[in-house]
């Protein structure tokens, strides 16, 4: 069995698969081929390089892409429990940010991650090589031909969980979006990138205030009104747009909804904690004393003048009605130019891909092309930043491995 990719999902099935050979009384033969010249740089720069490995809870509501059903049902083969258990058995401990309700190694060291995942490959006794990226794919009379940047090989069964396309100097270059092609899958589009910091116009205020930190919400509305997502927290002011998790969190959303609906609109609400008629109260009892006053206790000066400017109201003084209404809108529901993103090459992640519906649920097992099995980020599935692309990762490649391995003869 020949597994494509050595990144997280990759890994974890080939560890899985080369366990369930040997449950089954087998010989263990499980080569994991990777394009990299460094195994697992993924891994390495996660959570700032500390890797946060999952989330205390995980829900199908934290995923986009593919159906909520589906993807819960492949999520509850392998839980975070069963994810914490694993990396036990690996000598890893975690703690739960408080705030977050992110795991991290107590290490807070992404090394301990890779180390353990290599560790538990090794020790079911997969072989992992690289730089092998695998070029070609295609079905044989007997199974399957690889041609790699190593030569070719065969095997009866393959896992595809080559990544996405995010990070590309890592090896998740896209490629496997082509593989899985060339077998006859289909592709959920746009495949644009995930959890990406926006991009705003060179002379939009916002990137004056780079290095500026709050919590913000961000609303996505649909030409009809509707709005089709949100996202809530902590947002940073850039001197390109803004980053954060809660920009993260909406991105794709915002770029998958460009291309469906051009006329939909992204709002910044800069103040969540209080409503509408909270934040024009504020304004009123500050009288005379002017907007500053009014928003010193929750902005920075720097952000009220700019604040104030967008609405065209008097930072000082009193502040007529409209001005305070349209200070009021723009608090609450700012429209964002958002003119691009920073790219594959800082995107944590990849919306679109394979979509589930062409995978066995039980297995992973391709419905199109049996006897390969996918898994990872090589499919429709994204989460929210937190974790829980890891914990997809962990389950399919789980759910993929432990199939495959089972199945596989040879």
């Amino acid at each position: 069995m020949v597994v494509v990719g050595a990144g997280a999902a990759g890994l974890f099935a080939a560890t899985f698969a080369a366990r369930a050979q040997r449950a089954a009384g087998r010989a263990v033969s499980v080569l994991a081929l990777d394009g990299a010249r460094r195994i697992g740089a993924k891994i390495l720069v996660s959570g700032g390089g500390r890797c946060n490995v999952t989330h205390w809870q995980v829900g199908a509501a934290d995923y986009a892409g593919s159906t909520a059903p589906a993807i819960r049902k492949v999520l509850g083969r392998f839980g975070v429990d069963r994810t914490v258990a694993f990396f036990r058995e690996q000598g890893v401990e975690f703690y739960r940010e408080a705030d977050t309700g992110k795991l991290f190694p107590i290490t807070d060291s992404a090394r301990t991650i890779l180390d353990a995942l290599l560790g538990a490959a090794a020790g079911a006794g997969v072989r992992v090589m690289h730089p092998a990226a695998v070029t070609a794919l295609a079905r044989g009379p007997e199974g399957f031909r690889l041609e790699t940047a190593a030569g070719t090989c065969t095997a009866r069964s393959v896992i595809l969980a080559t990544g996405g396309q995010s990070l590309p100097k890592s090896g998740s270059d896209g490629s496997g979006f082509a593989l899985a092609a060339a077998l006859g899958h289909g592709l959920a589009r746009p495949i644009v990138p995930a959890l990406v910091p926006l991009v705003l116009p060179g002379d939009h205020w916002i990137r004056g205030l780079s290095g500026l930190a709050l919590p913000c919400r961000f609303r996505l509305v649909s030409a009809a009104g509707k709005v089709s997502a949100d996202s809530q927290g902590s947002t940073l002011c850039t001197h390109t747009g803004l980053s954060g998790p809660a920009t993260l969190d909406i991105s794709r959303h915002w770029l998958v909804s460009r291309l469906h609906d051009p006329a939909a609109r992204l709002l910044i609400d800069w103040l969540p904690a209080l409503d509408a008629a909270a934040v024009e109260r504020l304004l009123l009892d500050a009288g005379p004393r002017g907007i500053l006053a009014a928003l010193k206790p929750w902005f920075s000066e720097r952000l009220v003048r700019c604040l104030s400017a967008e609405a065209a109201a008097p930072p000082t003084g009193d502040l007529p009605r409209e001005a305070r209404r349209r200070l009021v809108g723009v608090v609450k529901g700012m429209e964002l130019p958002v003119s691009g993103d920073r790219g594959w090459n800082v995107a944590e992640a990849t919306a679109g891909g394979v979509p589930l519906a062409e995978v066995r649920l039980d297995s992973m097992e391709s419905r199109v092309c049996p006897g390969v099995f996918l898994a990872g980020e090589l499919l429709d599935v994204d989460g929210r930043i937190g974790g829980f692309n890891f914990q997809w990762a962990w389950a399919s490649g789980f759910t993929a491995g432990s199939a495959a391995g089972g199945a596989d003869r040879g």
